[in-house]
């Protein structure tokens, strides 16, 4: 049934109606032709457009015959073809496309003469060739001879505008949908159209400039832009959208005829945004990833990491069998009966008698909901223990009530679609372009009629993009900075708008009291809260309770009634009573020697700046379920092989709260985590019923959510005042950059090639005051140091900046403490 609003609305939608090819055609005023002919039916060539990019009419290729009514309302023909990509509708117009009219076909014919006159004939080794639109209408709009006989223009080739992008500048047809998307789309306008005439060409860089931090290429002055590199999180985008084979990527050139792969849906596993591609597979090995078409997530965008960084999951330390370590202390493969039987006794022994001190569980914070749930579910029904926590990261009990009482199990409060058309939007904890790429590409298609407010120690590149303002805050003050926007000030006018919203990351756990003021600045205001994490099973594991203090549904495991119903859900007597130990705590109590055993999922530990590795080789019995040969596998008693994503189905739940369900693109014999929990649990006897996806979806279905009462309080946690000032030791600002050195970009040696130089930011005064000017500088901790080049920053002074996991900045390895904790900085030798 229509509201009332909604028909209020329909009927402010002015329509004119018109004639293409004869058929009548009613569309909103202002609709292009193009789009026009697409609602009925009738296809029209192009190259330059693209419904996601604003209108160039650069390639002609569009041609169609017009006539419109005059002033006096006679019909008249434009004198020539206009360019239907371009043109918007008027009322009475009539428009004959190539299918009646042979000015236009003639037209058309005309154009892609012109486009193949310098573009070589190569199609049969062209990574373009089979799904090529040049390709393709050639053979449907084009002359069926070329009357063409000089020599073809060339020039050197391959150009490398980085390292994962590569331009064949002869194949170009100057469509310019690339420097379009990198402008409009991604903000990072480092390659656009030099030179007239037949020497057009997308433009270079200056290839002597080899380093680029981000913001400014190192050793070159501030007007020379072309000392910049085609640096983008995004720039594998232009290959896809390319209609020809101009651009393609090092990693995927010459490999394989597009119709030879097998291509199949899915969701990336590389942040919470839950990105739709499309993995493309030959004889069981993934060739290249695309994004997918899905309007309500990424349009059809991708971040470079999403689209690159899949190699992880074949490289040549993949666990195929099962691993258990024998007598001589070695580990060797063994058959799954054996395997399970091993880590049933190890499992059985920490857990029963009456010196037994219990066992833990880490799962690693990329796993699917269904996987997040057989963690929890096996922690508790089958250990006895709620020492269960997804965040192998900064995390704090401010957090988790956080969470349980303002975002798990709410649905969808904030969306993609909330986010761009928000008039006013804070970030805190939160960097969109590093932390979650497609929430930067939504928040730039706002820009400038967005207001964009930041809580950081300064503006990053991608906030610059959004013209972000800046509230400048050290590390640990995002409390009182959130506490600050308040009365007058713009921020809170601005948030005070009807549809603003506050986003607040993951970072935000590191800095007491900022969660708590977080929910009053929304109280106050009005506005939306958002809660954006940086890794893509985050959410999906919060929803499934696998966290020490919270039950599926949100569910505080300090409640009797919320206890009772999940116990009754899944057959069981009882559930541990007692609030479980985090992820630091476990790994502290291990390395103690507290604990009798772990059981580690995907964990890597060098981004840990607890001793994970001190941990697992104290703790009597470690079981490691693992794709690869990782630290903590090798360390283990016993490993069990798990699929990763492209081998299993499943669902990711993104940070809106939208399940994102994925089937299996490649069918191998790899189990997914909660089929290998489910196996593992019968060993012991305990039925857990996670054997498929369907089974867990059907215990989280009946679960439900929880009660009001069942869920924790909202925080009260009081912000301490951080005292930032220039002197010996500085605060520690960090945060993991999109491409980086994480263990889901090992193997893509031309993606990494793309991350951004490794510096250590600080602002004038406090450069100054350090007795720093260039060079070198040194970051330390008792624990360790770092040696990196210095950016001289508008920042917050009395901070030190550096990557979380780029080369040669490995925080939580090299300095052993988290951001917010004190460190000396001193010039370089």
């Amino acid at each position: 049934m229509t509201s009332t609003a909604d028909k209020a609305t329909t009927q402010a939608v002015e329509t004119v109606s018109l004639t293409i090819d004869g058929a009548e055609v009613t569309v909103p005023k202002g609709t292009l032709i193009i789009r026009a002919a697409e609602q009925v039916g009738i296809d029209i060539p192009r190259f330059c457009d693209h419904p996601l990019l604003k209108p160039a009419g650069a390639c002609r290729q569009c041609l169609v015959d017009v006539a419109a009514p005059d002033r006096e309302g006679n019909v008249r023909p434009f004198p020539k073809p206009q360019a239907s990509c371009t043109m918007t509708v008027m009322d009475g117009m009539i428009v004959n496309t190539q299918h009646s009219s042979d000015t236009a076909a003639k037209a058309q014919e005309g154009v892609m003469e012109l486009l193949l006159i310098n573009h070589p004939l190569d199609c049969p080794v062209c990574d373009k060739g089979g799904e090529c639109p040049l390709q393709n209408q050639a053979m449907s709009n084009g002359r069926t001879e070329s009357r063409f006989i000089d020599v073809k223009r060339v020039f050197e080739k391959p150009l490398s505008l980085s390292s994962q992008i590569l331009l064949d500048r002869e194949r170009c047809i100057l469509c310019q949908r690339c420097t379009r998307f990198s402008k409009e789309i991604a903000g990072d306008a480092f390659i656009d159209l030099q030179n007239r005439g037949a020497m057009q060409q997308i433009g270079t860089f200056n290839e002597d400039v080899l380093e680029f931090d981000g913001y400014e290429p190192i050793g070159v002055a501030a007007e020379d832009e072309s000392g910049r590199a085609f640096s983008s999180y995004y720039s594998g985008n232009t290959i896809q959208i390319c209609p020809v084979g101009a651009l393609t990527s090092a990693s995927y050139r010459f490999r394989s005829r597009p119709f030879d792969l097998v291509s199949s849906p899915g969701i990336s596993e590389h942040d919470s945004s839950g990105a739709a591609i499309r993995t493309d597979h030959r004889r069981g090995k993934i060739l290249r990833r695309l994004a997918d078409n899905d309007p309500v997530v990424n349009e059809e965008w991708i971040t470079d990491k999403d689209r690159f960084a899949f190699s992880w999951q074949n490289l040549n330390d993949r666990i195929t069998r099962p691993l258990v370590r024998g007598e001589d202390g070695e580990l060797h493969e063994s058959s799954w009966p054996d395997a399970l039987a091993a880590a049933a006794k190890g499992l059985r022994a920490a857990i029963t008698g009456d010196e037994a001190q219990g066992a833990a569980v880490l799962p690693g914070g990329r796993v699917t909901l269904e996987d997040a749930y057989a963690y929890q579910k096996f922690a508790r029904t089958v250990l006895g223990t709620n020492d269960v926590d997804i965040r192998t990261r900064t995390a704090s009990d401010e957090e988790q009530d956080f969470l349980g009482s303002s975002v798990a199990a709410k649905g969808m409060g904030v969306t993609f679609a909330d986010l761009e058309k928000a008039p006013a939007v804070l970030l805190a904890g939160f960097e969109p372009e590093d932390e979650g790429g497609i929430v930067f590409l939504r928040l730039h298609k706002s820009t400038g009629k967005q207001q964009v407010f930041s809580i950081a120690p300064f503006l990053t590149r991608g906030a610059e993009k959004l013209n972000a303002t800046l509230l400048p805050t050290a590390p640990g003050g995002e409390g009182k900075a959130l506490a600050a926007v308040k009365g007058s000030t713009d921020a809170a006018e601005a948030l005070k708008e009807d549809g603003a919203i506050i986003v607040v990351g993951e970072r935000l756990a590191g800095s007491p009291g900022a969660f708590t003021q977080a929910l009053a600045l929304a109280k106050r205001t009005g506005a939306k809260l958002a809660w954006i994490p940086r890794r893509a099973g985050e959410r999906g594991a919060l929803e499934a309770g696998a966290l020490p203090g919270l039950l599926p549904g949100a569910r505080a495991v300090t409640e009797a009634s919320a206890r009772t119903a999940v116990a009754q859900a899944w057959g069981v007597d009882s559930l541990p009573e007692a609030a479980g130990r985090g992820a630091a705590q476990i790994i502290a109590d291990a390395e103690a020697g507290k604990v009798d055993a772990l059981i580690v999922g995907g964990v890597t530990p060098s981004d840990l700046t607890g001793d994970l590795q001190a941990a697992i080789e104290r703790t009597p019995f470690v079981l490691s379920l693992e794709v690869r040969r990782s630290e903590a596998a090798e360390a283990a008693d016993v490993v069990l092989p798990v699929a990763p994503p492209s081998e299993k189905s499943g669902t990711f739940v993104n940070w809106e709260g939208r399940l994102r369900g994925f089937a299996t693109a490649l069918k191998t014999d790899a189990m997914s985590d909660h089929r290998v929990l489910d196996i593992l649990a019968r060993e012991l006897g305990v039925h857990l019923g996670t054997g498929t996806v369907a089974e867990v979806s059907q215990q989280l279905g009946s679960l439900g959510a929880a009660a009001a009462k069942e869920r924790p309080a909202a925080p009260k946690v009081d912000a301490p005042k951080v005292d930032a000032k220039p002197g010996a030791e500085l605060i520690l600002a960090a945060w993991h950059q999109l491409v980086d050195e994480g263990a889901l970009q090992d193997g893509e040696p031309y993606l990494a090639g793309t991350g951004r130089t490794s510096v250590a930011r600080l602002s004038r005064k406090t450069a100054d005051a350090v007795g720093i000017q260039d060079g070198l500088v040194t970051v330390s901790t008792e624990f360790g140091s770092l040696e990196l080049p210095v950016a001289i920053t508008d920042m917050i002074d009395g901070v030190v900046w550096v990557p979380a996991k780029s080369p040669g900045s490995w925080v939580a390895q090299e300095l052993g403490v988290e951001p917010g904790a004190r460190v000396t900085v001193k010039g370089g030798i």
